[in-house]
């Protein structure tokens, strides 16, 4: 006799009564967490499951969300995800993720997806199951990510993710912890938080995690539109605004959404101070075409055009700095929409000379990123930007016939020759709304720090990605390079020629190319008498220089092919990061280049003053 089905109950009233007690319960729990500052637990409908060791699946229902810090590889198995504005779907490959506690914490977001016809159910579950196992994801695993299955979820493969560039970084004592929560509560560590740790990751509170406000999501899609669509030629967006209101954060996101649609994207560094796909001190065109998931020191790369200037402001040249954006800027072709970020410094002369840069440049959209209750900048509209001066270039005069009335404006007439229409462009406003944005002296990590890790991301690709040990630096081969094979200039100072030597050693030069012929008749040393504007073509450290031989020691991650084509070395203002040096591992007795005996009393020898404003402040992130 066949089995009788049951007729599905009903909800009763009291059930419904408990669920939205149980539902308003957790969301006051969430709200308690927060409030003190620790990391949420796992939210009830998150599945994370260890797959095998040092990996974990994730699934997330739609619009459901994990904000995170710390590192992984992501991969999608099935549906989507969002990640810093770029869809990742189960075509693209595992990407890298990092995720540091400095920063602005990621958020993994399932994106809703067409609900497919009752009839399609088995095989979409079918499809789940085989990228899972084809992942060798473990049966355990399996059964209890196909238990909560539906067709418009999401899920997602985490691996523990181990880079030259981490693991370098990472041996360094101060920044050992680079990637671990500043702050977490071990006690309300539930089994998802035990899943997650195994490959990286903490989740944390959404609040952490970015603030997209309205304004700026208004200006997304204006520029997403504009790129696509090309109505008026391909836009050029300038992004512009004062020291911590998120600009990098913003060009990353526009660049990850583009890259949905595109497949490149053009970006100009002119914040010399903080960079993203170099170290600091260069103005550089890089054309992008992988998402940016994390601070600049995670992707360091060689852009199509750089000019090393050497210091992190150019306040003392502004002319060369124009110069250099200028040149730079000539080697953009205008096939593919371009991003240019620009300094914090949006003051005085700051101003003046941004002005004179939106002139140079002409971008078709500017977003100017500024606080809703107390302005710093003025509207950088055409009109403000044709007619107001700048720091090396005069704004055009205000027709006569606004001065003199509309009776008057026949007999005025332009003189023959002058140009009287202003470039235009589209002014887009965004109003940061996160937390201390817009207070310069708040930000998260003081920006000597931020290049810092630069500069050692960049060091980092001097490590073999076979070996899992770190070489230390004072362990690798250089190279040796005879004086009169290349030119040297210092940039930032005026050094005697005798004294020459001792400013290169031990420190970080700019390997460059300028399109004289070095010619010289002694051995060298060749010395510029004028910093050349010129392409460079990586960085490397002086780790000696052998007077007798006459020989540079220079140790850089630059290809030989590349390194072929270098025939001058500038030295800037950009030193090596302190914990290169002082950290020196296998070192007995006096570390090299470190001295802890120093005459204090010599003229200009005065102890470094210490920004003890700025120590309470390295590597926070305050949960709220």
């Amino acid at each position: 006799m066949p089995a009788r089905r049951s007729r599905p109950r009903r909800a009763s009233a009291r059930a419904l009564a408990r669920a939205s007690r149980a539902e308003a319960a957790w969301r006051e729990f969430a709200a308690s967490f927060t409030r003190i500052g620790m990391v949420l637990p796992a939210e009830p409908g998150l599945v994370a499951v260890e797959a095998a060791e040092g990996t974990a699946v994730l699934l997330l229902e739609p619009r459901q969300a994990l904000t995170f810090t710390g590192k992984c590889r992501l991969r999608c198995l099935y549906g989507a995800v969002r990640l810093l504005g770029f869809a990742v779907a189960s075509h693209h490959p595992g990407l890298p993720v990092f995720s540091p506690a400095t920063h602005c914490a990621l958020s993994l977001e399932a994106l809703p997806g067409a609900r497919p016809p009752a009839a399609a159910l088995r095989q979409l579950r079918a499809a789940a199951r085989a990228a899972m196992r084809s992942h060798r994801v473990r049966r355990p695993a399996r059964v209890k990510v196909m238990a909560r299955f539906s067709p418009d979820c999401a899920v997602v493969l985490l691996e523990h993710l181990d880079t030259p560039v981490t693991r370098f970084l990472l041996s360094h004592p101060p920044l050992s912890r680079f990637f671990e929560p500043q702050k977490k509560e071990e006690s309300n560590f539930t089994p998802e938080h035990a899943v997650l740790a195994s490959v990286g990751i903490v989740k944390c509170s959404p609040d952490c995690g970015l603030q997209v406000s309205e304004s700026m999501c208004l200006a997304l899609e204006e520029l997403i539109q504009a790129c696509c669509e090309e109505d008026e030629g391909v836009p050029v967006v300038l992004v512009c605004g004062p020291k911590n209101t998120g600009k990098s954060t913003f060009n990353r996101y526009l660049i990850n959404l583009l890259l949905n649609r595109l497949p490149v994207v053009e970006y100009m560094e002119c914040d010399i101070g903080q960079t993203e796909f170099t170290p600091p001190g260069c103005v550089s065109l890089s054309s992008v075409t992988e998402p940016v998931l994390g601070p600049p020191f995670t992707h360091q790369q060689m852009p199509s055009k750089m000019v090393y200037y050497g210091q992190t402001s150019c306040e003392q040249d502004t002319e060369r700095y124009l110069d250099v954006v200028k040149y730079v800027f000539s080697y953009y072709k205008k096939e593919v929409p371009l991003i240019i970020n620009t300094m914090g410094w949006v003051k005085g002369e700051g101003l003046l000379l941004l002005i004179d840069l939106i002139r140079l440049l002409s971008p078709s959209h500017i977003v100017q990123m500024d606080m809703c209750d107390w302005k710093v900048m003025p509207p950088l509209t055409s009109e403000h930007i044709h007619f107001s001066p700048g720091l090396h270039t005069k704004g055009k005069q205000q027709s006569k016939c606004k001065q003199l009335g509309v009776g008057s404006m026949e007999s005025w007439r332009c003189p023959e020759g002058e140009d009287v229409s202003a470039p235009q462009h589209k002014l887009l406003y965004v109003h940061p709304e996160f937390p201390r944005a817009g207070v310069a002296g708040e930000v998260r990590v003081h920006s000597s720090i931020l290049r810092d890790m630069s500069i050692l991301g960049y060091l980092g690709h001097l490590q073999s990605p076979d070996i899992g040990a770190v070489l230390p630096l004072h362990s690798l081969v250089p190279y040796q390079v005879p004086f009169n094979a290349v030119a040297l200039r210092v940039i930032h100072t005026d050094v005697a020629p005798s004294n020459i030597m001792y400013a290169v050693n031990a420190s970080w030069v700019g390997l460059c190319c300028i399109p004289e012929e070095i010619r010289c008749q002694s051995e060298g040393p060749v010395l510029l008498t004028q910093t050349p504007i010129c392409d460079c073509l990586g960085f490397g450290i002086v780790r000696g220089v052998d007077m007798e031989k006459k020989l540079y020691h220079i140790l850089t991650p630059v290809p030989p092919v590349n390194l072929r084509l270098v025939n001058c070395l500038l030295l800037g203002n950009i030193a090596i990061p302190n914990c290169v040096l002082v950290g020196q591992q296998g070192i007995e007795g006096e570390i090299p280049y470190v001295t802890s005996d120093y005459n204090y009393s010599i003229m200009g020898s005065g102890k470094l003053r210490k920004k003890k404003q700025h120590l309470k402040r390295r590597f926070e992130c305050d949960y709220p």
